[in-house]
């Protein structure tokens, strides 16, 4: 993933994946939580950062699902779970 220098092509899922995690990780940066919950946050930022290295694809979900998670939002409503 190019640095947004001006100099690379823009466009394509790289550059929307490292544009959606630079913004993500100012996000987690910026939380008012304690700084346990902003670390462990920071650490499953950092894997989707590792993913993003060999699949793009799966580090793009990965990064929806911890964006929903930041929102308030869940991928499975509590009332379909299975007790």
């Amino acid at each position: 993933m190019a640095a947004d220098d001006r100099l690379t092509p823009q466009g394509g899922p790289e550059e929307d994946l490292a544009r959606r995690l630079r913004d993500t990780q100012h996000r987690v940066r910026t939380l008012n939580v304690p700084p346990e919950e902003r670390a462990r946050l920071a650490k499953r930022l950092l894997a989707i950062c590792d993913v993003a290295k060999r699949d793009i694809s799966h580090a793009t979900a990965r990064l929806d699902g911890f964006i929903a998670y930041l929102d308030g939002e869940f991928d499975t409503p509590s009332e379909d779970q299975i007790t």
